[in-house]
């Protein structure tokens, strides 16, 4: 296996990337696989790639792509007008896992904050998945705050 090459999504990486997103307990529960791409994905794709405040990037394995993460550039007054990066949807293959490459994309996707001028780095993840809070936390991040969500999908 080569070291997998971080890059920007493209269209052609949106069935993989929506398979990687169902491929764990809670995905499988809230992401839908089909053939061709639902539009809904499609649709997202647009809006999130012609954003220049968003950022959707792959980990590739030569031409297989093996990871993605959406980071999220947000523009706020307080904190002195400091922009904050929001880092989600990270997953890594089954076939990658456990071989540092999600460690790799965080760095990666911190040190694009850094290029970015953001002050703060911030994720939420589910509660019902505590490796995860370690593995933030062995990142450094710290669990500062509560965080609360209003489901507005019937």
């Amino acid at each position: 296996m080569t070291e997998p090459l971080i890059r920007k999504a493209t269209s052609a990486d949106l069935p993989t990337i929506v398979a990687l997103l169902a491929d764990d307990p809670l995905g499988c529960q809230r992401e839908v696989i089909s053939d061709p791409v639902d539009a809904r994905y499609r649709t997202a794709f647009a809006a999130i790639d012609s954003d220049p405040n968003q950022l959707l990037v792959v980990a590739a394995d030569g031409e297989l792509v093996v990871g993605c993460a959406q980071i999220t550039f947000i523009p706020g007054l307080s904190r002195t007008g400091m922009w904050r990066g929001q880092i989600e949807s990270v997953r890594i293959a089954e076939t990658h896992r456990r071989g540092g490459l999600g460690r790799r994309m965080f760095e990666w996707a911190i040190d694009t904050c850094r290029q970015r001028q953001c002050g703060l780095v911030q994720l939420t993840t589910d509660k019902t998945r505590p490796d995860a809070a370690r593995f933030y936390e062995a990142l450094g991040f710290v669990a500062s705050h509560e965080g609360m969500k209003l489901s507005l999908q019937r």
